[in-house]
């Protein structure tokens, strides 16, 4: 077999000289060619802004209805205008189509409404159930371990005693910390609180003693320390 001939580098290439440069079919005069580094149109779209294909991963869509449903516009009411997001102003003009007799408005903002309650009547049921079951799971896992002796475990958060359950008005409220960090926040403002008692009652020993001379300065500082503990009281509870 012939052996294969060597390979050689493709060659370099080079511009025509710009003096004998020959003005004929597909050769411009120099005057009127393109200059290296200059855009034949600096007026077109810019490098890298042609239209991008989404991810797939991505809603793009989706987006663009969000902020075009909750974008504000501007509405007459009466004699002025006020500000509401697109999603409200059309849902206005919907029910004040169904108020002057339109049935077809009538029936679609009916069934919205519906719907809406439904939906809502659904979630709260949902949370109900989910709160009333946990309080009575760790109830009776915390009593399980109050019977047993076992301590170090770590109490669930939320505790099942800031799961505040109101059958009669169907709510559950979290009156208390859910996470860790809202744990430590709460142990502090408890430490606090003690401390800001210790110091109430120690006020209120000086204002109770016989010819002490600054008790206008010790009611003033009373009434500020009982507005911290207000403050504390309304935090934790």
């Amino acid at each position: 077999m012939a052996p294969l001939p060597a390979r050689t580098s493709h060659p370099k290439l080079k511009t025509p000289d710009r003096s004998s440069y020959e003005v004929g079919y597909g050769k411009p005069p120099a005057e009127t060619r393109f200059k290296s580094g200059q855009s034949g149109n600096p007026r077109g779209r810019r490098k890298g802004s042609q239209n991008r294909l989404p991810a797939l991963n991505e809603e793009r869509l989706k987006s663009i209805i969000l902020e075009e449903a909750y974008r504000s516009i501007k509405i007459n009411e009466g004699d002025k205008q006020i500000s509401v997001t697109m999603a409200q102003a059309i849902m206005r003009s919907l029910a004040v189509n169904a108020v002057k007799g339109q049935h077809r408005s009538q029936r679609l903002f009916s069934e919205l409404l519906s719907a809406t309650e439904t939906q809502n009547r659904q979630l709260h049921d949902e949370w109900m159930d989910v709160a009333m079951t946990y309080k009575i799971e760790w109830e009776r896992e915390l009593d399980r371990r109050e019977r047993l002796g076992i301590t170090g475990l770590p109490e669930p958060l939320p505790h099942p005693d800031h799961v505040v359950i109101d059958i009669r008005n169907g709510t559950a409220n979290i009156r208390g910390p859910a996470t860790k960090e809202e744990k430590a926040e709460w142990d502090m403002w408890k430490a606090r609180k003690a401390d800001f008692e210790a110091e109430l009652a120690e006020l209120n020993e000086l204002l109770a003693t016989p010819g002490y001379r600054y008790k206008k300065l010790v009611r003033e500082e009373i009434a500020r320390t009982e507005r911290v503990l207000e403050i504390i009281a309304r935090a934790i509870g």
